[in-house]
C-alpha cells in the first residue's frame, strides 16, 4: 500500500481510443447538484468531464465521502487498441484538510514535547496525528478499490459486447 494518497495504473485495452472515450461518455455526466433531474439516473457511473485526450472523473455516490478519488486519465492509441493511464488522487480540498489536521496535531505534539515537557500529552497528539493520516490513507485506498472495480467492469463489459 502506498503511503501517499495517490495510485497509478496502466491498462491495455483492445478498444480503440475513440471507443474508450465513447464508452466513458455514455456513463459520465457533468456535475450539476442544483438540477435534481440528473441525480436519479442509474446508467451514470461517473461524474466529471471527458475530453479528446483523456478524462477527469469520479465515481457517483449516493452519500458524501471525503476520500472518494479523482480519476485523471490519458488514453494513447496503439495499432491494436489503446493504453489507458489512470491516476487516482484525493480531491484538493481533502488533501488540504488531511494535511491541515495532521500538521495541527504534530504542532501540538511538538509544543507538549519541547515547550511543556509533557510526554503524555505529546504522545497522545503524535498518536492522533499518525492515526488521522493512516485512516485517511486507508479510506482513500478503499475507495480506489471500489472505483477501480467500476472502471474495469465498464471497459470489460464493452469488450465482451465486441466478441
Amino acid at each position: 500500500m502506498n503511503l501517499l494518497p495517490i495510485h497509478n495504473e496502466t491498462l491495455v485495452s483492445a478498444l480503440s481510443k475513440k471507443e474508450v472515450l465513447g464508452q466513458l461518455s455514455r456513463v459520465t455526466r457533468e456535475v450539476n447538484f442544483l438540477d435534481a433531474r440528473t441525480q436519479g439516473d442509474h446508467k451514470i457511473y461517473f461524474n466529471g468531464m471527458i475530453g479528446r485526450e483523456g478524462f477527469h472523473i469520479s465515481r457517483t455516490i449516493k452519500r458524501g465521502d471525503s476520500f472518494l478519488p479523482l480519476m485523471t486519465g490519458e488514453i494513447a492509441s496503439t495499432p491494436r487498441g489503446s493504453i489507458i493511464f489512470v491516476k487516482y488522487s484525493l480531491f484538493p480540498t481533502t488533501v488540504f484538510f488531511l494535511a491541515f489536521w495532521s500538521m495541527v496535531l504534530l504542532a501540538f505534539a511538538g509544543y507538549y514535547f519541547f515547550a511543556k515537557q509533557n510526554l503524555t500529552y505529546g504522545s497522545i497528539c503524535l498518536g492522533l496525528a499518525v492515526l488521522n493520516y493512516c485512516l485517511g490513507i486507508f479510506f482513500f485506498h478503499r475507495q480506489v478499490k471500489a472505483s477501480k472495480e467500476v472502471f474495469h467492469d465498464l471497459i470489460n463489459l464493452e469488450m465482451k459486447g465486441k466478441e
